[in-house]
């Protein structure tokens, strides 16, 4: 029965990407077409000092989005991907100079490596900029130490990679700088959630994987309630798979970007959120920012960093998760001539105020995300909301000027994966077309 739903979910999905190809493909010709007219005409930008940027996790459109900017900057970008993605719709963008594939970090994190330290030198990298899975971030990390020799490396030490990623140990670390963060406990025995005591605590809570895990991070079950028992038993907990029981705090969730140099911050946007996120909509919080700005100024951080917030209803915000990597908001830096420069310039002026999305740029969505939920809405409110996301925002992926992705991402890399996937006869929780990937149980 589970490969027949495989067989009927794979067919369908490839026959309604197979609809969508025509119209897909004459809105990139025409946009082709376009450029080849005023190419002539166009104005291209020269940096004074030209680099060469490295730039990982090429199926991302966050990764995609970084190489479009620096290229409209001047300098040349060389993206790449694990071998799995070596179909990646980005590397047809014309942002991109070359595009490497290098092993999964997670099956040989040392040939991972030193194939990024081939490439580094074999281009002359001057700067090294992950943007990497969850998986990734921490061969990230292990990467850029042998690669800070020889060039810029904008990512955090393997050990502070380690502590941002742990959500346990992100609020322990907040409450000692003096800084809000919800009631947390590390949990490696089921046992313990069943022998704590929740009716004198008063709270509720949520269990989170401390290792990344693409499903069970959209579970928000609460707790406790009668018969959790056997849920509890479910959950893969151990002490080799440890697990965080975080405080569930009532109130408005935010997630925020930020790239940070030396502890301060360069580059920073913030949107409302949501269990998944594929809607980006710049709002500014001065409460979250401050709370950012003194918890990277206190580990004197280098990378990109990204949280998710919760702010209750007397202003307090709590962060709920930190992601030591590049989040999707960055796309809303897609008109922005300034994010090249918030990367690479020195963080010498201490008085130069950190960049946000221009005030004139759109909400960023995927077109695709936006269809499926068309087909979701109830009501009339209901369709006038998610058709008002689409006509008053902008698609990440399609940029006039770099139309190829929108049609490479779906009809060559999503389709790739799904014709694999019927080879198999194996199924998948969801189509992420802006992380560029299946969303599979146990999967990347």
């Amino acid at each position: 029965m589970m490969k027949l739903s495989a067989l009927f979910k794979n067919v369908g999905t490839l026959f309604l990407l197979g609809l969508a190809f025509p119209f897909n493909l004459a809105i990139v010709v025409v946009a082709l077409l376009r450029n080849w007219i005023i190419f002539p005409f166009q104005k291209r930008a020269i940096a004074d000092h030209p680099k060469n940027i490295l730039i990982t996790g090429g199926k991302m459109t966050k990764a995609l989005q970084l190489a479009r900017s620096f290229h409209a900057a001047g300098h040349s970008v060389i993206l790449v991907e694990t071998h799995k993605y070596w179909l990646s719709g980005h590397r047809f963008s014309n942002a991109v100079k070359k595009f490497y594939t290098v092993p999964a970090p997670e099956k040989d994190g040392e040939e991972y490596s030193r194939s990024l330290l081939e490439i580094v030198k074999k281009e002359q990298i001057n700067a090294f900029i992950p943007v990497s899975s969850p998986v990734a971030s921490y061969y990230d990390a292990i990467a850029g130490e042998l690669m800070s020799p020889h060039c810029q490396v904008i990512h955090f030490s393997p050990g502070i990679t380690k502590l941002l990623d742990d959500k346990f140990e992100l609020c322990e670390k907040a409450r000692a700088l003096g800084l809000s963060a919800p009631k947390s406990f590390s949990i490696t025995d089921p046992q313990q959630i069943l022998d704590f005591d929740f009716k004198s605590d008063g709270s509720q809570y949520l269990l989170k994987s401390i290792r990344y895990d693409s499903v069970s991070r959209l579970d928000m079950t609460r707790l406790p309630f009668d018969g959790m028992e056997e849920y509890i038993k479910t959950l893969p907990i151990s002490p080799e798979n440890p697990w965080t029981m975080q405080q569930f705090i009532t109130g408005q969730e935010y997630c925020t970007h930020s790239t940070v140099i030396n502890g301060k911050i360069r580059l920073h946007c913030c949107s409302e959120s949501s269990p998944f996120q594929v809607n980006y909509k710049h709002i500014e919080k001065p409460e979250i920012s401050a709370w950012v700005e003194q918890f990277v100024k206190a580990l004197n951080l280098t990378g990109q960093i990204s949280f998710d917030f919760i702010q209750t209803a007397d202003g307090t915000v709590y962060p709920i998760e930190c992601n030591p990597r590049t989040h999707s908001a960055i796309t809303m830096f897609y008109n922005h001539p300034g994010l090249a420069d918030a990367y690479l310039k020195d963080a010498e002026n201490e008085n130069e105020e950190a960049i946000a999305p221009l005030p004139n740029s759109k909400p960023t969505y995927w077109i695709y995300h936006e269809l499926w939920r068309l087909t979701e809405v109830r009501s009339i409110s209901d369709l006038k909301a998610r058709l008002g996301i689409i006509f008053e925002g902008t698609d990440a992926l399609l940029r006039p000027e770099d139309p190829l992705p929108f049609l490479t991402v779906p009809h060559g890399q999503i389709t790739l994966l799904l014709l694999d996937n019927l080879r198999k006869l194996k199924g998948w929780v969801r189509i992420d077309f802006n992380i560029g990937k299946l969303v599979e149980i146990g999967g990347d």
